[in-house]
């Protein structure tokens, strides 16, 4: 299998290029722990969260993270 380290633009994904830690830190800042965690009625954010507690469930957890990403690109767009 050939890797490809220089990936194809995606122009029309907003996502490309925003790690996930980025978009988890600004949605913290933004809402903080407990709204975000009733906004997208996630329990992982209002129990004792941190970044990395949070981000390791957002990778094994798909609904999750899309909930999330969901939140982020309708924050941006306002």
């Amino acid at each position: 299998m050939i890797r490809n380290n220089n990936p194809e633009p995606q122009p029309n994904n907003p996502l490309h290029g925003v790690k996930l830690k980025d978009i988890l830190s600004f949605l913290v800042d933004q809402l903080g722990w407990q709204a975000l965690g009733e906004e997208l009625n996630i329990k992982a954010f209002l129990n004792n969260p941190t970044i990395n507690s949070s981000l390791k469930f957002l990778r094994q957890t798909p609904w999750a993270r899309d909930k999330v990403e969901e939140l982020y690109l309708r924050l941006i767009d306002k």
